[in-house]
This record gives C-alpha cells, structure tokens and sequence, in this order.
C-alpha cells in the first residue's frame, strides 16, 4: 500500500473518531468510531482491498449529522 494512502486513511480515521465523540447520537457516534478503527486497521494489517476501505468512508461521510435531526423535531 503507497504510503499516502496510509496518511490518508490514519487522518480519516482521527476524523471518524473525533466526528463519533461529538455527536450526540450514540448510535451514529459509535457507527463512525467503528469506521474509523476499521481505518486504522487496514493500515495496521496491510490490506489490500482499497475499495471496500473506500466504500466504508464514503458511507461514513454521507451519515447525517445528528444535529440534524433535532433540528427538525424541534421545528
């Protein structure tokens, strides 16, 4: 694996797991925390399969925020 695409995973990974901590959401919060181990597993373990990596952080960042949705049962 190019070594700018460990970069790339490890920051997605931190991303994942800071977006998890602040999310008010227990369920979305430990969904990205799962992502974004599951990030610094491959690069850990050396994987191979790049689209399925990529597939599960296109995932993670299409989830709502879950101030989204207080803000519409509020309305």
């Amino acid at each position: 694996m190019p070594w700018w695409l460990d970069v790339v995973l490890l920051l997605s990974g931190v991303v994942l797991w800071s977006e998890g901590s602040r999310h008010t959401d227990d369920v979305i919060g430990m969904l990205e925390k799962i992502f974004a181990v599951t990030c610094v597993m491959v690069v850990l373990l050396g994987g191979r399969q790049i689209p399925l990596e990529l597939a599960a952080l296109a995932v993670a960042a299409w989830l709502p925020s879950a101030n989204c949705f207080e803000e519409e049962g509020r309305g």
